[in-house]
């Protein structure tokens, strides 16, 4: 499984990340977090409001900080 956190580094992009990673720990799932910072990368997903998680190149959310919640059912838990 690949995640990505798209976002150029703000507050709320981070915050995302630590979400993501925490929740894939909990979660027990192989998987590679990857962040992405590079604008011209972020957009090719579609993807103008950042933070956006995507996950094996399905787009989750953009433009919040998902819930741990809301990550564990994107992982199947």
């Amino acid at each position: 499984m690949l995640i990505k956190i798209l976002g150029p580094g703000c507050p709320k992009c981070k915050e995302a990340e630590k979400v993501v990673r925490e929740a894939v720990q909990e979660a027990g799932v192989a998987a590679d977090v990857e962040k992405v910072s590079d604008i011209k990368d972020i957009t090719m997903h579609g993807v103008f409001t950042t933070p956006a998680v995507v996950i094996d190149g399905e787009v989750k959310c953009v433009g919040k900080v998902p819930s741990k919640k809301d990550v564990l059912s994107w992982l199947g838990r």
